[in-house]
């Protein structure tokens, strides 16, 4: 019995099928056989609802299952001590959640909806069996969560070595080429997350953020209508990125 957290809603929905999803070659890597793929149907039998603003799971809860995002967009945040939230991540359609807790079968950060999103629900000990039986989705898997480790380095260079304006750069055109990924417009973004959100994912001050975003807009990269960002001229951003690795 998999806990509900924070008014979220689980339902079996016994049409659940990865091998039908249209999101099934950005959540998983290609090359599952079919065999794998309907054992893993079978497992994957529940999807549960997110309501905005409310938690999926939170840092120190049990670590039960990974989460396969299908609808809807989260950030996961972790609290030090000092009572201000550090955002660790933005997650959207096709990308993992639940990760964290492998490590010592408790959670180590919150999900939290940006939007009304829904997931589906992988138990992590009916995965591990499975991984068992066929090594292929063993390293299937080992792929995935190498992805996200790989994702957390490029965060670290971020925080590292790039002035504002280019940690801003990169960001955007990360969000950028995720949602072509997934068949939408590349240059006209909603954004689901705040100026401060984005602010602490990055490192940055509120009033900074604010103030590239402004100075992207006068340079004429970006227009800038509150959340609807329009990428005018996506090679000044990548002009940006590119000179802070030069």
């Amino acid at each position: 019995m998999i806990p509900l957290t924070d008014a979220c809603a689980a339902q079996a929905k016994p049409n659940v099928a990865c091998s039908h999803c249209n999101l099934r070659e950005l959540c998983l890597p290609v090359g599952i056989p079919d065999d794998e793929l309907q054992r893993l149907d079978g497992m994957v039998a529940t999807r549960r609802s997110v309501r905005r603003g409310h938690t999926l799971f939170r840092h120190g809860d049990p670590f039960e299952a990974v989460y396969a995002v299908r609808t809807g967009f989260f950030k996961t945040r972790i609290t030090p001590e000092d009572g201000r939230d550090q955002v660790t991540g933005f997650q959207m359609a096709g990308e993992l959640l639940g990760l964290d807790g492998i490590g010592n079968d408790h959670h180590a950060c919150d999900a939290v909806a940006l939007e009304d999103s829904q997931v589906c629900v992988i138990p992590y000990s009916q995965l591990t069996q499975l991984s068992r039986e066929f090594p292929g989705l063993q390293r299937q898997f080992h792929k995935i969560m190498s992805r996200e480790i790989v994702r957390d380095h490029g965060v670290m260079l971020l925080l590292g070595s790039m002035r504002a304006e280019e940690r801003l750069a990169v960001f955007l055109l990360n969000l950028s080429q995720r949602l072509k990924a997934r068949g939408f417009s590349p240059s006209s973004l909603v954004l689901r997350m705040t100026r401060e959100e984005i602010g602490t994912y990055l490192g940055l001050k509120l009033e900074t953020v604010s103030r590239c975003f402004s100075k992207f807009q006068e340079d004429g990269v970006l227009a800038v209508r509150q959340r609807q960002i329009d990428v005018l001229d996506p090679e000044a951003l990548q002009r940006l990125v590119n000179n802070a690795h030069g």
